[in-house]
């Protein structure tokens, strides 16, 4: 499957951004998808990932009650609402695909096996 992540961008502390990953290549539906991200100078850190096979969305702690990750099954693309951004948000995301499902699995970046080329949010303070 190959992923195509857009929708990132400079906006202020408080606003909001929807950041897109595209898959094609394969039936979305199999895979989960993760969000991650990586400032400069830091390790890519897992965000949220949602998995087909029990339907449950996974969220670290410092984005729960902010991002929200969304699915459309017919246009094969899944979403992050990102609310509330804060400076601390601003990194690179990453959208990517594992065929595992449980949130330890999810959360670790090397349970995936295709990645998008990711999109910048940078947040001003």
């Amino acid at each position: 499957v190959q992923l195509q992540a857009s929708g990132g961008g400079l906006v202020q502390a408080g606003d909001s951004l929807r950041l897109s990953c595209a898959a094609s290549g394969r039936t979305f539906s199999i895979y989960a998808v993760g969000w991650f991200r990586q400032a400069p100078g830091r390790e890519r850190e897992f965000v949220a990932a949602f998995n087909w096979r029990n339907k449950i969305t996974y969220y670290a702690d410092s984005v729960k009650g902010r991002f929200t990750f969304s699915r459309d099954n017919a246009k094969n693309t899944a979403y992050l609402q990102m609310n509330n951004l804060k400076p601390e948000d601003a990194a690179i995301y990453y959208c990517a695909s594992s065929p595992y499902y449980t949130y330890s699995d999810l959360a670790d970046s090397i349970k995936y096996d295709s990645w998008g080329q990711g999109t910048l949010v940078t947040v001003s303070s």
